[in-house]
């Protein structure tokens, strides 16, 4: 995944920070406006929930940075939005009957979904708020192998094992980074699955959706039924062998086609 737009600091200490006292994230969520000088788009008129539902469903285009009046807002309203997919996702799954012969799979993509790339944005060493992706500094974050977990989909893939699915992570990471991701991963909860795919370098200029549909058309006919597919863009979600239900993990950074 090559991200193109960067957020602030605010969205990872909202989304990754371990609970406090408390025991969750303060609810401080406000109808703030976009205004001049806010240091992204300025749309009369528009609230800052409005600005978030027309970045993920790619509206809004072209954008650096979340609009500095909406930060706060987006941070804590991520960490919520995905509470509410893992919810719906556990709930669907929950209803199945699974056919237990080893089968029965359920897709998730890496980044974005099941390890958060945040941190990396957030650093002041990366040129925080450039408006071009940075390949290199990207790929040393990756080698780091530091990427915390985004907690509700980490606790949605806790519960599908325990209810006998079989997992499969499919990544546009590179095939040269499988060992570090596989130390990541693990350290992080995602200790076990059926499948790990990464992107081969044969495969470097092969777009997100048709590479995805090409290995999910691998596994359906390999005999594997694909009953749930999780991913933060929609391209992870599109194309062939979606699966029986997709569901699309919030993602207020940045879209990739």
């Amino acid at each position: 995944m090559k991200p193109t737009s960067l957020l602030l600091l605010i969205l990872a200490v909202a989304v990754l920070a371990p609970p406090t006292g408390a025991g969750v994230v303060p609810d401080k969520i406000h109808p703030l406006r976009p205004q001049a000088g806010s240091g992204g788009h300025r749309i009369p008129g528009v609230s800052c929930l409005s600005w978030r539902l027309a970045v993920e469903t790619d509206n809004i285009r072209n954008w650096d940075v979340v609009p500095s009046v909406c930060e706060n807002y987006v941070g804590h309203q991520y960490r919520k939005d995905s509470n509410a997919v893992a919810w719906a996702a556990y709930q669907y799954a929950k209803g199945l009957t699974l056919k237990k012969d080893g089968k029965d799979v359920w897709i998730f993509d890496i980044d974005d979904t099941s390890l958060s790339n945040l941190p990396y944005y957030a650093r002041p060493d990366n040129a925080f708020g450039a408006k071009e992706y940075n390949e290199t500094t990207f790929t040393e974050w990756e080698l780091e192998g530091k990427a915390p977990a985004l907690p509700a989909t980490l606790g949605l893939y806790k519960r599908l094992l325990k209810l006998g699915f079989k997992i499969v992570f499919i990544s546009g990471k590179s095939e040269s980074l499988r060992a570090i991701t596989i130390y990541n991963m693990k350290k992080v909860g995602y200790y076990t699955w059926e499948k790990l795919v990464l992107k081969q370098a044969s495969e470097s200029g092969t777009t997100a959706m048709v590479y995805k549909s090409t290995e999910r058309t691998k596994l359906v006919q390999a005999g594997y039924r694909i009953l749930g597919n999780m991913g933060d863009q929609w391209s992870d979600l599109m194309g062939t062998n979606i699966g029986n239900r997709t569901f699309k993990a919030p993602n207020p950074m940045f879209y990739i086609a």
